[in-house]
């Protein structure tokens, strides 16, 4: 899909301790980086805490750039099941706080981005990591790893119809 208007697209790669995010602009089938970053939380505070500090900080990140997109990863965990519970609950926040500013989000499979990147559903992270940097025409990787997932979400959405 070639997108005539411009329009600002958020990628998050949810979790608690680190939520990668990724701000791209998409114009005519260009894309720019905007912004990337990562929430942090501190793994001594408590969880309730650490959620509240997700929702705030995410609040602050669309009340700044004021994306019209919102993408983010579906969960996938195939052994650890308290993490996945965990990781589900800030999803959950995420979700929540990304809709009750009114906007609209789509969700991928780690899956589809990897092969909406590298065109290769078993692409390492490494091999992610080089796409995103080679598609936006960064000068070095995204740093941390999780703000690199973050643009390679939101270039996910660009190619996609919202």
């Amino acid at each position: 899909m070639v997108i005539k208007k411009a329009c600002k697209i958020l990628g998050i790669d949810p979790g608690v301790a680190r939520v990668g995010w990724g701000l791209i602009e998409v114009c005519g089938g260009n894309l720019k980086p905007l912004a990337y970053g990562c929430i942090e939380t501190a793994a001594h505070e408590n969880h309730l805490e650490r959620l509240k500090q997700i929702k705030d900080k995410l609040e602050k990140i669309l009340d700044k750039f004021q994306p019209d997109q919102v993408a983010i990863e579906k969960l996938y965990f195939a052994q650890n099941v308290t993490t996945a519970l965990t990781v589900g609950e800030a999803r959950g926040v995420i979700l929540y706080t990304i809709i009750s500013k009114g906007l609209n989000c789509c969700e991928f499979t780690p899956l589809e981005i990897k092969q909406a990147i590298c065109g290769y559903g078993r692409a390492s992270k490494d091999q992610i990591q080089k796409m995103v940097m080679g598609i936006l025409k960064l000068k070095e990787i995204p740093k941390p790893d999780d703000a690199a997932d973050g643009l390679a979400i939101a270039i996910t959405a660009s190619q996609t119809k919202f």
